[in-house]
């Protein structure tokens, strides 16, 4: 689950993921892809805007990693009064060894 803070801007968030590589071999690339919810005062959803970024790697077996990022929509789209949410659509990688990639979607 991500961990979310506030930034000055209200069409952006601090957003925090920890990583766990339960495998045998390390995490050698990967994404991680933002669901970044626009919601208005009632709590309406009125549209989910998703961006990419890469996972931080790499990642060796049994370890543990934490990584931040501000994940940001385009001023406009949060008029006053809204808010963003952020959350983890998909985190995918691929380990050393191992035939294609692996995929976590939440």
């Amino acid at each position: 689950m991500p961990v979310r803070e506030p930034t000055d801007k209200r069409w952006c968030e601090k957003v925090t993921l920890a990583f766990h590589n339960t495998g045998g071999s390390p995490v050698r690339s990967g994404t991680v892809t933002f669901g970044t919810h626009i919601i208005d005062l009632l709590g309406i959803d009125w549209a989910t805007i998703e961006s990419t970024v890469p996972l931080p790697t790499p990642i060796g077996p049994g370890a543990r990693r934490e990584a931040s990022w501000t994940v940001c929509v385009e001023e406009w789209r949060v008029p006053w009064g809204m808010r963003v949410e952020t959350r983890v659509v998909e985190v995918e990688w691929a380990q050393r060894g191992a035939p294609g990639g692996r995929r976590w979607r939440g």
